[in-house]
């Protein structure tokens, strides 16, 4: 795993998601409204959703094409089998985002 840097946590808006590009991967980076953020993989396993889309409420997010409902924390879906990879996040005191991703 290797850490590498996303942007400044203030491109997502509090109760949103944005998608990125990170080391050849499309990643959905999460902001709850009490400020936590999380990462995963940005279309939903179900029928390929854009998540980042999708409604961010607490600590999970509602797939915008299904209503398929995903635990941010965990990846887990409404089912067995049907998980999100996650990726762990640090958020830097100058406000950036690192994500570790494979490689």
């Amino acid at each position: 795993m290797r850490q590498v840097l996303v942007g400044d946590v203030a491109q997502v808006p509090p109760g949103e998601g944005r998608t990125y590009d990170v080391a050849g991967m499309q990643i959905a980076v999460f902001r709850t409204r009490a400020g936590a953020v999380f990462a995963t993989q940005a279309a939903c396993p179900h029928k390929g959703g854009p998540l980042a889309d999708g409604l961010v409420g607490g600590e999970t997010v509602v797939c915008p094409l299904h209503d398929r409902v995903f635990d941010l924390r965990t990846g887990q879906g409404p089912e067995a089998g049907c998980a999100l990879a996650s990726y762990p996040v640090t958020l830097g005191d100058d406000g950036k985002i690192w994500l570790e991703v494979p490689g």
